[in-house]
């Protein structure tokens, strides 16, 4: 139980910090459909970066940029231009899977993707908490980002509920016509939380391509985008919700590699498919309660 524990929170942190993008974006009023893209893109750039000068964290700094840099042309073109938000965001996701897949390919200059296998970056113990039975493993034997994924959701909360600027992005997102008359400029607080929104979601593909796996490969995101955009829903655009539930659903793909690894009769690709099917589940049975912001979508 301990190890699946640990495992599901693992799992989690990418959808954790994905989710806290998109709540960024969604809070500001635009959809955050494009949230794959941005992570495969930050999953690209962080291997690179990281293949390019050793460090791991200059690997994070390269996914941030990464995620930003396609979350700018996202930001362009919808907030700007008032192009549809849900047409734009799995447009930039198209892009950024055709993108970084050529671009592994020209690297190597063999037509074949660049071979990068990188050490994943270990848990780091807490000095003393890991030592606490039961809960030490679990919650203190974690990766670097994983604790980061915490601090950013309380990061958030504060950001988004206790601070001016962040009432200013969420009022944004209800009455943006109240925030240019209280002397703002909503559009470029829709700019900066769209390009916010993709640093974030970059070091969600840091996570997958650099803490999980030490390597990356062709659409490696493998959908998780969409099931941060299901957990920022059903946590209704709460920082803390949205980690709950993004934790379900690394508890989903958890148990799914255990049942694997016992050898349940069952088709590898049925199990597989177990995490967005509780993702369909959970929004068809909570999502339809959940209150949009009132100008998500709507352009200025």
């Amino acid at each position: 139980m301990i190890d699946f524990l640990e495992a599901a929170i693992r799992i989690a942190t990418p959808l954790v910090f994905a989710a806290l993008g998109g709540i960024l974006s969604e809070r500001a009023g635009v959809f955050a459909v494009g949230l794959e893209g941005m992570m495969l893109t930050g999953a690209f750039a962080a291997v690179i970066g990281t293949w390019l000068t050793g460090f791991s964290a200059v690997g994070i700094i390269f996914a941030m940029a990464g995620g930003g840099l396609l979350a700018t042309v996202v930001a362009i073109v919808t907030v700007r231009h008032r192009a549809d938000n849900m047409v734009t965001g799995l447009t930039s996701n198209i892009l950024a899977l055709g993108l970084t897949t050529y671009l592994m390919r020209i690297l190597s200059g063999s037509g074949r993707p660049l071979a990068i296998h990188l050490d994943p970056i270990g848990a780091w113990p807490v000095p003393v908490l890991s030592k606490i039975p039961v809960l030490g493993p679990i919650a203190f034997n974690q990766p670097p980002l994983t604790y980061l994924a915490v601090i950013g959701c309380a990061v958030l909360s504060v950001f988004l509920f206790r601070s001016q600027w962040g009432l200013k992005l969420c009022a944004t997102g209800e009455n943006p016509e109240a925030v240019f008359a209280a002397g703002a400029d909503p559009l470029n607080i829709r700019m900066t939380a769209v390009i916010g929104c993709g640093a974030i979601a970059g070091i969600a593909g840091a996570v997958l391509s650099l803490q999980q796996v030490g390597t990356f490969t062709d659409g490696m995101t493998g959908g998780r985008g969409y099931l941060a955009l299901a957990s920022l829903i059903v946590g209704r655009w709460n920082p803390w919700g949205a980690a709950l539930a993004c934790l379900g659903f690394g508890a989903a793909e958890a148990l799914e590699l255990r049942l694997q690894s016992l050898g349940v009769p069952l088709s590898s690709y049925v199990m597989q498919m177990a995490p967005y099917l509780i993702a369909l589940a959970v929004l068809a049975g909570l999502g339809r309660s959940s209150r949009l912001p009132a100008a998500i979508g709507k352009p200025l």
